[in-house]
């Protein structure tokens, strides 16, 4: 009951304050705290599809159906072995790719562009991307083992290597790891050729030069596209050491001219008619041009046309040679006897 002259005084509420231990947080806890855990399986293999680079690894196996096409031209053609080949590949692919993405995990997290990839942002942890690595490369050469010879699964086992120590430990230390690279993407075609044919013939060659020269002018307008990334990420890349971009663009130019004839090569071989000859100078006659045009103006623009006429000039030029295959003679007897050998 309230007297004359008392105030009421308001009840003090009793607050429990605690005190939230705050954890130190690495970089990666930081970016793993912004993006959801993965958490079911579909998530799960969209971080391996991501880790594996599939996208890219579906044009590795494009690559290798086209030398199994062509080395199996004459009739020994066989569904299974191309269907083993195609996944084979691409495990192979995603293994290489996989064991790219272990190693660099720090470089990744500084580049704008890489950035958000599994690794970095902690959705995996680095443990579970070298087993997933080795998993991969394992199944992907045993496959190619058992399913077509021990040549093809060899040249796959000799693409992973080289690509993860190698090729991966050269990009922050020289910008000739282009070209080690570029060796990289020229040796699927030859596993395809390997896989039909049990030998690396000439045609095998003809196909890996090819890959090789065209790698070079679509790597480096990337490389120029992403220059200030590369920075960033710490790689020697062509177009940072060159500021000017004159030995860039000069080299995209000589590798575009460079296009021509090793394109009509396959022609040369007895690989393909005179369709796709002609075929073969006019595409190689606008990677000319759009490198010419890099060369003059040195801008992203340019840089962009030549990085987007690589893009088509490949499929068209693979298209060409398949369509116009010449007939060729079948694997020999000894060449079948040597596949059947290193089947075993």
């Amino acid at each position: 009951m309230k007297l004359r002259g008392e105030t009421l005084q308001p009840k003090r509420s009793c607050i429990i304050r605690v005190r939230m231990r705050r954890f130190p947080k690495g970089p990666m806890q930081t970016r793993s705290s912004q993006l959801p855990r993965v958490q079911s399986i579909s998530k799960w293999l969209a971080v391996y599809a991501e880790l594996g680079k599939v996208r890219l690894g579906s044009l590795v196996v494009l690559t290798a159906t086209v030398g199994y096409a062509l080395g199996a031209h004459a009739g020994a053609f066989s569904w299974t072995a191309l269907l083993a080949l195609g996944l084979g590949t691409l495990l192979a692919a995603a293994g290489a790719n996989t064991f790219n993405q272990w190693l660099e995990i720090e470089r990744d997290a500084r580049m704008h562009r890489t950035r958000t990839r599994p690794l970095p942002t902690g959705r995996i942890t680095r443990r579970h991307a070298l087993a997933l690595a080795l998993g991969e490369s394992l199944l992907g050469t045993g496959l190619l083992a058992a399913a077509c010879n021990l040549l093809t699964a060899g040249l796959a086992l000799a693409v992973i290597v080289l690509y993860a120590v190698v090729y991966t430990p050269l990009k922050p230390r020289t910008s000739l790891n282009t070209l080690v690279g570029a060796v990289c993407g020229a040796v699927p075609p030859m596993m395809g050729w390997a896989a039909a044919r049990g030998s690396l013939d000439a045609g095998a060659w003809v196909l890996a030069a090819t890959l090789f020269v065209w790698q070079v002018p679509h790597f480096l307008a990337l490389a120029w596209l992403y220059r200030e990334d590369y920075v960033r990420g710490g790689y020697r890349m062509l177009p940072i050491s060159d500021p000017s971009g004159t030995v860039t663009c000069s080299m995209a130019l000589l590798y575009s001219l460079a296009l021509v004839p090793v394109g009509l090569a396959a022609s040369a071989a007895g690989m393909a008619g005179w369709i796709y000859a002609v075929g073969a100078v006019l595409l190689g006659g606008v990677m000319i041009e759009r490198s010419l045009r890099l060369l003059r103006r040195r801008t992203d623009r340019a840089a962009r046309h030549v990085f987007w006429a690589s893009l088509a000039y490949l499929p068209l030029l693979l298209g060409l040679m398949i369509a116009d295959a010449a007939p060729h003679s079948p694997p020999t007897p000894a060449s079948r006897s040597a596949a059947v050998q290193l089947a075993r």
